[in-house]
């Protein structure tokens, strides 16, 4: 419609808070961005759309929108679960997405059909984009079909037109054939995220003997770690390690870090679930069935070893892990949680406790949003600045929270937090500068 423009927004007088400022001001929005950042909290200009921080509480705080590095939207369908009822929808998920203020969501491969062309995962983003409510990445697989014998169609690909690959909960076996694919993110200069599942003969030893699955669990994390570095170091690419959970595989890639090879990044992740619960919490739930997550939940021990590790800068991002099943399905032993519309509550109760009140929104905001942006590669979004993305989310850093799975957006219900009272509530979340998530008690 000729003449026709996008309206001026303003979030007047927050407590603005990214990965490098804390200070009280106001945001203009205008063509889906950050035009302007107004300090004087006195002289504020009129808008077409206003929102005022006395519409919030006290304790009301506005900072850039989450980056998951790391969920699966079973779209376009789960291989486990062919119903007219899946576990969850596009849909679904982008709004449980939106409810945990995340904007920018990069999803799995392990679908039915295996997202493993670039046709494929174009086909999903267009429905994402359809739906305005989040940017989604679909990543592709290292492998057809996700079945470990030839690249899929990564070697095809003569630009970035995905900002990750990776075999998800399969890791390539082959060596060779891994670096093949490792050679290909190298080439597209985009990272491979690792799950590390696999543990090779000394796991598969430990299984045949019976031994318990946190036992042998460990024995695949702690090995296929090291095997990821190994290898990422010898093809010079950038290698993404998921879900970090034991303390021995935390240490091991602080070591790497700390004795750095040319061409190859590391960096990794890891999950609210394995930072706020332990192995006590998946015995409760059951731990062959509702409790059971891949990898399982670990020890006290692993998760003070995990938080340390976030601490000293060894571990680089949080990433939820959403894996939504139904309830049928996860009393049948499919693991996975949840973890949309939890993350940011879990890791302002669970993570900032020896942080100091100035230190801990900032270094959330670090872990959530400008540390995912840099290693996908967003160089728009994840800080607020004038010029980026106006993806935005406001939160309330004081409110008591007892978290109820019923009133999830996400189909998926099983929740490790479920009924715990925790700290930090969604209020908004504005994705390009449109509101796409309202907390429904706001005045």
């Amino acid at each position: 419609m000729r003449g026709w423009k996008l309206p001026r927004t303003i979030l007047r007088n927050f407590r603005i808070v990214d990965a490098d400022t804390d200070f009280f001001g106001s945001i203009i929005i205008e063509n889906n961005i950050i035009k302007e950042i107004i300090y004087d909290t006195e002289n504020v200009p009129e808008a077409d759309i206003t929102i005022n921080s006395g519409a919030f509480s006290h304790s009301a705080v506005l900072m850039p929108a989450f980056i998951d590095l790391h969920a699966h939207f079973r779209e376009p369908a789960f291989p486990e679960q062919e119903t007219p009822f899946p576990a969850e929808t596009l849909e679904s998920a982008a709004l449980a997405a939106a409810a945990g203020g995340y904007t920018t969501v990069v999803c799995m491969a392990n679908t039915k059909p295996v997202i493993d062309t670039i046709e494929k995962a174009r086909a999903l983003k267009v429905r994402a984009d359809a739906l305005g409510l989040i940017d989604l990445y679909p990543v592709l697989s290292l492998t057809k079909n996700m079945e470990g014998r030839e690249l899929s169609g990564i070697k095809d690909l003569s630009a970035v037109e995905t900002l990750m690959l990776s075999e998800d909960g399969k890791d390539v076996a082959d060596d060779n054939l891994f670096l093949a694919a490792m050679g290909e993110a190298k080439r597209l200069g985009i990272p491979v995220s690792c799950h590390c599942d696999f543990g090779g003969t000394e796991a598969e030893a430990a299984k045949t003997a019976g031994r318990p699955r946190a036992e042998w669990s460990r024995i695949e994390e702690n090995n296929a770690v090291r095997r990821a570095i190994e290898l990422g170091r010898k093809a010079g690419c950038h290698i993404h390690i998921a879900h970090v959970s034991t303390k021995e595989a935390a240490e091991m890639i602080r070591a790497a870090k700390k004795n750095p090879v040319a061409g190859c990044i590391l960096t990794c992740e890891a999950t609210p679930h394995h930072i706020g619960a332990t192995e006590e919490d998946a015995r409760r739930m059951g731990d062959e069935s509702f409790g059971r997550v891949n990898p399982p939940l670990r020890s006290e021990a692993d998760r003070q070893a995990i938080i340390a590790a976030i601490h000293d800068g060894t571990i680089d991002a949080i990433a939820t892990d959403h894996a939504p099943h139904r309830e049928a399905d996860k009393a049948a032993g499919s693991p996975g949680f949840s973890g949309l519309e939890t993350a940011f509550t879990v890791c302002l109760s669970r993570l900032t406790r020896e942080m100091t009140p100035n230190q801990e929104l900032q270094r959330l905001s670090a872990l959530m949003s400008k540390n995912p942006a840099r290693i996908l590669g967003l160089k728009d979004r994840g800080k607020i600045a004038e010029g980026l993305r106006a993806d935005l989310v406001i939160v309330d850093i004081q409110a008591h929270n007892k978290i109820n799975p019923a009133r999830f957006k996400s189909r998926g219900k099983c929740s490790p937090f479920a009924d715990k009272e925790l700290r930090g509530k969604i209020l908004m979340t504005l994705n390009a500068g449109k509101i796409v998530y309202m907390e429904d008690e706001i005045a």
